[in-house]
């Protein structure tokens, strides 16, 4: 029972710290995107791409040091690859459904790329630990 409950709360606290990193990260995509699209007028959907660049960085040094951390230290020649892949495929999820909101919805840019990234975010999620970071 004991053994059950440590290996709950271990659960628990990397799913409490993949969800900081995240709002970290869709925080720092976000505030790319605003900033890109009412300081300089550019298009959301072309500033996008750049908020998500900014946000990887954020998103891999939180979870490989937070989220995904373990014993010893993901070798990066091994992760950094993984997670990049599992990101741009994020990524390109994140841009399809994202252009499809803008065309399809009357969301504004902003309300859509929240539920965007939400939903994005749990694929990634669920990548992340069953594929970039696994122990081997």
């Amino acid at each position: 029972m004991l053994e059950r409950l440590i290996a709950l709360t271990v659960r628990l606290q990397s799913l409490l710290l993949f969800a900081a990193v995240g709002i970290a990260a869709a925080a720092v995509h976000l505030a790319v995107v605003w900033g890109l699209v009412n300081q300089w007028s550019i298009p959301a959907l072309l500033a996008n791409p750049f908020g998500f660049f900014i946000a990887f960085w954020v998103s891999f040094f939180g979870h490989r040091h937070g989220g995904f951390r373990a014993d010893e230290p993901h070798p990066l020649a091994r992760v950094l690859p993984r997670f990049a892949l599992v990101a741009v495929f994020g990524f390109l999820l994140n841009e399809v459904l994202y252009a499809a909101l803008l065309q399809f919805t009357p969301l504004p840019y902003t309300v859509a790329l929240f539920l965007v990234i939400a939903f994005v975010s749990v694929v990634t999620y669920l990548a992340s630990r069953h594929w970039a970071f696994v122990q081997v």
